[in-house]
């Protein structure tokens, strides 16, 4: 990949962390690394990895993506970074999950979950938009490593068509986080199509039941393990990828 600048949300821990660094001991790594928290007191893995970065220049920046305000500052802090250079790749990857089930679900853990899960990517997005399409203004080839690319971490939990009577699953408690990511998918489903012609990529993707303290102990994969298959195909995206809901290995998931 030929990525001079990456933000990354939710940076501090789990798949976010495992995205940093990866990101920065790839051949070529990018320049800036914008890698945002929510919580100043757990960023200790975070500085020790900024402070050995020799190639990339890592910048920590406080943003909870539910409050406007940071999401400003942060964008502030990226345009004067980047210049008209513009943000190469945004990793919308900052999620919440809190098991409640119906009938027991309560109206504050379901906008815990939609400020966090959808309304918070979107607004980022939003934000950091008129960065993407600097960036995107100076690909000039078709090639997948030249994209500018917004990849948001969604889940299949998420797809309402793999779901059924059948094949309920087991997470059916997890009620809240389920519909955000459906509701995540729709938002940027229809932010590709209304943004098609910029040049910017946008696409959902899970990144499978990993090892992290949101996934618990019993998940399938380790963090290195799906964030490993996910730069390979990240590696990978192109135009037929865009506004497309894919797993870890780039097969497509239906909405």
């Amino acid at each position: 990949m030929d990525m001079e600048s990456v933000l990354v949300t939710g940076a501090n821990r789990g798949i976010g962390l495992e995205f940093v660094k990866q990101l920065i001991n790839l051949s070529k790594p990018p320049r800036l690394l914008f890698a945002t928290y929510r919580d100043r007191s757990n960023i200790q893995a975070l500085e020790t990895i900024r402070d050995s970065s020799q190639q990339t220049q890592i910048l920590l920046i406080k943003m909870d993506v539910t409050k406007t305000k940071e999401i400003e500052d942060a964008r502030k802090i990226v345009e004067d970074m980047v210049g008209d250079k513009g943000l190469d790749l945004l990793i919308n990857n900052a999620g919440v999950l809190k098991f409640e089930t119906f009938p027991e679900i309560t109206e504050d853990n379901m906008l815990l979950h939609f400020s966090t899960n959808t309304v918070g990517p979107v607004m980022v997005l939003k934000e950091l938009f008129p960065l993407l399409k600097k960036s995107a203004a100076h690909k000039t080839t078709e090639a997948s490593v030249s994209r500018t690319i917004v990849l948001n971490i969604s889940s299949i939990g998420g797809s309402i068509g793999g779901m059924s009577v059948e094949n309920p699953d087991g997470w059916l408690h997890a009620f809240g986080y389920r519909t955000s990511k459906a509701a995540l998918n729709m938002a940027m489903r229809v932010v590709a199509l209304t943004v098609k012609d910029s040049g910017i990529l946008v696409v959902n993707l899970c990144p499978g039941w990993v090892k992290t303290d949101m996934g618990t102990d019993e998940a399938e994969l380790e963090v290195t393990e799906s964030v490993s298959a996910i730069m390979k195909t990240l590696s990978q995206l192109n135009e037929s990828h865009h506004g497309t809901f894919i797993d870890r290995n780039g097969n497509t998931i239906v909405f």
